[in-house]
């Protein structure tokens, strides 16, 4: 006979469950710190340093500066909880500042956000609160859970604003079952809501809006920084190959990107394809920006192969709608996504994230990183 679930899926009473928060310092994170111990768990609040940014102020707009590590400090002193921080700033270069720079340089558009959750997030702090004995990590992720059978399936949001269930394709089977998300099914207003009833100071604290070690979005100054040699100056052609301009760098360019191309024609042209072994830029109007095939790489899934049977849905960026699909798996090197209608700006080492849809919502099965 089994015992009754606590909230949180785990055959336990919720005071003999220990969990493990991932607290960034932020409204969300530090709100489900506090639901835990609300609800009687036993929490630990976990906070990174990744990056020091040499200039961490009050007013950061980025997450895990300075100023939301003292942030998540004065949570857990008001909760009344065991807080500790880790020291991953190296970690955090080698797993994703240097992959960023890289992939820049090879004339992709990374997602670094998924790299940290992939590495020092799941993957170390996984690895920690193992170590710790907790019986969960718990983290303040846009993303609905549902565990059956001590199995969790990952679900896009109820708040479909704040899903961010696209940044976390990478998750293992095995890091998903030891995963929480109570956010998941709550709007943004609603965690607000919680946490002024708590008391804490972050209740109105504006979201981080870039990335953490991009100050203003300046992702170009990032690369400077690591690889002052990166901005060579290149050609600009059109379809039928002819130089109709130069550019000053790859690293100032995305597909699909309109403005900043600083060449006139008698219509928009659009960046079409970065070649970065002939540091080269492509472009041509907007017509021939759509694509239908998507090549991929890297490939995670958290699902076995016969849900692709039926046609799925994709998101082939973040901010992306969900696209109707079919995945063919018969290519031994590479998977082939076939979209039902042609989509316009997709990139090299951006994500492509594969989802069903069943009554609990849009489950998400895995995906991979869009090659070509």
């Amino acid at each position: 006979m089994n015992k009754e679930l606590n909230s949180i899926g785990i055959n336990k009473k919720a005071t003999d469950t220990t969990v493990v928060v991932a607290m960034s310092g932020g409204v969300d994170s530090s709100t489900v710190a506090g639901m835990m111990k609300k609800d009687g768990y036993k929490v630990i609040g976990i906070t990174l340093k990744l990056y020091d940014d040499g200039k961490e102020v009050a007013a950061s707009k980025q997450c895990c500066s300075g100023q939301d590590i003292m942030d998540a400090k004065r949570v857990a002193n008001k909760l009344d909880i065991e807080h500790k921080i880790l020291y991953y700033q190296n970690k955090f270069k080698q797993g994703v500042i240097d992959n960023f720079v890289q992939s820049y340089l090879k004339g992709e558009t990374p997602i670094p956000c998924v790299q940290c959750n992939q590495t020092v997030k799941f993957k170390d702090l996984f690895e920690v609160s193992k170590e710790l004995n907790a019986d969960a990590l718990v983290t303040g992720h846009y993303v609905k859970s549902i565990t059956k059978n001590d199995k969790t399936n990952m679900y896009r949001a109820i708040d479909e604003n704040r899903d961010q269930s696209y940044f976390l394709f990478n998750t293992t089977r095995k890091q998903l079952d030891y995963l929480r998300f109570p956010l998941g099914g709550m709007l943004k207003n609603e965690t607000r809501e919680i946490a002024k009833k708590l008391n804490l100071n972050v209740a109105d604290k504006p979201d981080s809006q870039d990335i953490c070690f991009v100050p203003n979005g300046d992702y170009a100054s990032v690369i400077q920084k690591f690889r002052p040699d990166s901005f060579k100056k290149g050609n600009i052609k059109n379809l039928d190959g002819k130089v109709i301009g130069v550019h000053d760098g790859i690293i100032n360019f995305t597909i699909g990107q309109r403005k900043g191309i600083k060449v006139s024609d008698k219509e928009p042209l659009y960046v079409l394809e970065i070649d970065s072994e002939k540091n080269e830029i492509i472009v041509g109007p907007k017509e021939h920006l759509g694509k239908k095939i998507i090549k991929l790489k890297d490939i995670n899934l958290l699902c076995e192969k016969k849900e692709f049977e039926n046609n799925i849905f994709v998101k082939v960026r973040s901010t992306g709608k969900l696209l109707n699909a079919k995945v063919d798996f018969s290519n031994r090197n590479d998977v082939l996504v076939n979209l039902h209608l042609p989509e316009d700006g997709i990139s090299p080492g951006q994500a492509c994230v594969f989802y069903s849809k069943d009554i609990f919502g849009y489950k998400v099965l895995g995906g991979g990183w869009i090659k070509n």
